[in-house]
C-alpha cells in the first residue's frame, strides 16, 4: 500500500498485541516508530516488517527521561506524530487480594498507568504544538476495564483507570483536534494469554480453558481506528474471542 505520510508510535511493540499493531500499521502505509524495553524483541518486529517502514527506539515507559528521549527522537527524525497506540502494559500472576504485596501493586501501576500517562502526555503535547495541529491517541484498555478476573486487582484497577484517562484526553483534546479512543481486547492469542491453554481461574473457583482469537484481529482494528478522518472517532471498541466467557459472566 502507498505510504500515507503519517507517523505512528506503538509502545510495547516487541511482541503480542503491540507487534501485531505495528506490523498492520506499517502494511497500511504508516511510518511506524516502535518502543519497548527489549531491543532484541524490537529488532525482531522490524525484521518481520520486511522494510515496510518501522523504526525502533528502545524505551522504558516507566522512566520519564527515557520517554522524553523517545519523543525527542520522533521530533528530530519526523517532525510530528499522527497516531499513538498506547499499548505497553503487564500484570501479575493471579493473586488473591489479601496476598498481594505493595511491590506487585506498584510494579503494575508504574507500567499500566504511570507509563501510559507519560507516553500519552508527551504525545498530546506534540500533537497540540505541531503544524498542522492534531492527532489520534488510542489507549489499550482490556476486558478487565469492564469486568475483573479473580486475583487481578492491580491489572483491573489500572485498566479501569485507563478508561478514565481515555475520556479525559478525549474531552481535553477537542480544541486541539486530538481524538482519543480505547480498544478493549479479550483473549487475543499472544504470549501473555498462553496460560489459557492450561486453564484460568473463573469466578466460581473453577479452572477452565478459554477460547482465544488471532492477534491479527487487533492489528486490523487499530488500522481501522487510526484511519478514520479527523472528524470521526471510535471512542470505545471491544474485540474479543467470540466464545470467551465474558458476555453473561457478570
Amino acid at each position: 500500500m502507498a505510504n500515507t505520510g503519517k507517523i505512528a508510535l506503538v509502545t510495547g511493540a516487541g511482541s503480542g498485541v503491540g507487534r501485531s499493531a505495528a506490523l498492520a500499521l506499517a502494511q497500511a502505509g504508516y511510518t511506524v516508530v516502535i518502543a519497548g524495553r527489549r531491543p532484541e524483541a524490537l529488532s525482531e518486529t522490524v525484521d518481520m516488517a520486511h522494510d515496510a517502514g518501522i523504526f525502533a527506539v528502545p524505551t522504558d515507559v516507566t522512566d520519564k527521561d527515557s520517554v522524553a528521549a523517545l519523543f525527542a527522537t520522533i521530533a528530530q527524525k519526523y517532525g510530528r506524530l499522527d497516531v499513538l497506540f498506547n499499548n505497553a502494559g503487564g500484570g501479575t500472576p493471579s493473586t488473591n487480594f489479601g496476598e498481594l504485596t505493595l511491590e506487585q501493586w506498584q510494579g503494575v501501576v508504574n507500567v499500566n498507568l504511570n507509563g501510559a500517562f507519560m507516553v500519552a502526555h508527551a504525545a498530546y503535547r506534540m500533537m497540540r504544538d505541531q503544524t498542522p495541529q492534531g492527532g489520534r491517541i488510542i489507549n489499550n484498555g482490556s476486558i478487565s476495564a469492564h469486568t475483573p478476573r479473580p486475583g487481578s486487582a492491580p491489572y483491573t484497577a489500572t485498566k479501569h483507570a485507563i478508561t478514565g484517562l481515555t475520556k479525559s484526553i478525549s474531552l481535553d483534546g477537542r480544541k486541539y483536534d486530538i481524538s482519543c479512543g480505547q480498544i478493549d481486547i479479550g483473549n487475543a492469542a499472544t504470549p501473555m494469554t498462553a496460560r489459557m491453554a492450561k486453564g484460568v481461574p473463573q469466578a466460581n473457583g473453577a479452572m477452565e480453558v478459554e477460547p482465544t482469537m488471532g492477534v491479527d484481529n487487533v492489528g486490523a482494528t487499530i488500522v481501522f481506528m487510526a484511519g478514520l478522518p479527523p472528524d470521526a472517532n471510535v471512542q470505545f471498541v471491544t474485540v474479543m474471542a467470540t466464545k470467551m466467557p465474558f458476555i453473561g459472566r457478570g
